[in-house]
């Protein structure tokens, strides 16, 4: 092997080292919010106390919060972060557009009128609140997809059309409420605001098995991501079935999203916020991109979850209003940064 070849091998696995060292340390990071949860909330338990309780010991109120109250909550976050944050990933790459996300193509508009319609209609019936926002949120991409094929519109036009009909699914819950009356109103309010506390072992259980199967799809095609990094046309030239990705995995990125939203209500910005934060660390490669994007947004989650619980306590914030208030300033960053790259 000659000088020039050796030295570009030690600069990869350099390069490879970093990257693996980036997740590491956005796992530690989120394993110690994870223990942080545990602590914080309406009763302070003392992290001693907490390893009392994990290897079997403690007292018994503090078993009962922690593993009736705060491992659930836990759980839901990190659940629910993973799979905003895959999806938002996923869909910035095969729709070429930076700003897109569960929030902003309309999947969480579309889901928030299947609550309203669900909550008016079927109100003694939570079961189906929950499934009427998974098919509000997966009916939106569904349109977005048949416009695109219709219309021939381009991937990185689609997010537009998700603004369109995210203002219209928005439109039309503001009717379902009016005719709703006071208590019917204010439950679909709630809904809106978000609950970490709404899914119970069941629902994690299945949004875990989807974001698992999930994460398997989007790490199989990672060297496809990364060919589409360069453009549609390139990664045609490189063999890759760009149509067919484009499709499975905007399916694939919204049922993840559309059941973690139907679970707890929506949660805004979260696909946005991830992936630009670790694109930061590790660049465009989604073999490492994914991966710390999921773990990026589960940190984000339990985080947020934990200033729900202490800013007010022993009330609880709505958790929907907090990461909206942490993503719409990048959104507006964002925004701006690509006008300025335009000119």
């Amino acid at each position: 092997m000659s000088d020039f070849h050796r030295a570009q091998s030690h600069d990869y696995i350099q390069y490879i080292k970093r990257k693996w060292f980036v997740l590491f340390i956005i796992f530690a990071l989120t394993v110690g919010a994870m223990l942080l949860s545990l602590s914080f909330g309406s009763a302070r338990l003392p992290i001693l106390e907490i390893f009392r309780v994990l290897t079997g010991g403690g007292e018994e109120a503090s078993r009962t919060i922690i593993f009736n109250i705060r491992i659930p909550r836990i759980a839901a976050a990190a659940s629910v972060g993973i799979a905003l944050a895959m999806a938002g990933c996923i869909m910035q790459n095969v729709l070429r557009n930076p700003l897109a996300s569960a929030s902003t193509l309309g999947i969480s508009q579309g889901a928030t009128f299947g609550a309203a319609v669900a909550v008016v209609y079927f109100v003694t019936n939570p079961l189906a609140v929950t499934f009427f926002a998974f098919l509000g949120g997966i009916s939106t991409t569904a349109l977005i997809l048949l416009l695109s094929y219709r219309s021939g519109a381009v991937p990185s036009t689609m997010i537009l059309a998700g603004v369109a009909i995210g203002a219209m699914f928005t439109g039309a819950t503001a009717l379902v409420q009016y005719f709703a009356d006071d208590v019917q109103v204010g439950s679909i309010v709630y809904w809106t605001f978000g609950n970490l506390g709404r899914p119970g072992w069941q629902e994690i259980r299945i949004l875990s098995v989807l974001n698992v199967a999930g994460f398997i799809y989007f790490i199989v095609n990672r060297w496809n991501y990364n060919a589409m990094e360069s453009g549609s046309h390139t990664a045609k030239s490189l063999g890759v079935h760009v149509d067919a990705l484009i499709l499975i995995s905007m399916v694939v990125a919204t049922l993840i999203s559309a059941t973690a939203i139907a679970f707890v209500g929506t949660i805004g910005f979260i696909g946005l916020i991830a992936p630009h934060i670790v694109r930061k660390f590790v660049g465009n490669d989604y073999r490492f991109l994914l991966p710390c994007s999921a773990f990026t947004g589960a940190s984000i989650m339990i985080a947020a979850d934990i200033a729900s619980r202490m800013v007010r306590a022993p009330a609880i914030l709505p958790i929907g209003a907090l990461t909206s208030f942490l993503g719409a300033p990048l959104f507006l960053y964002l925004i701006i940064k690509q006008g300025s790259m335009a000119k």
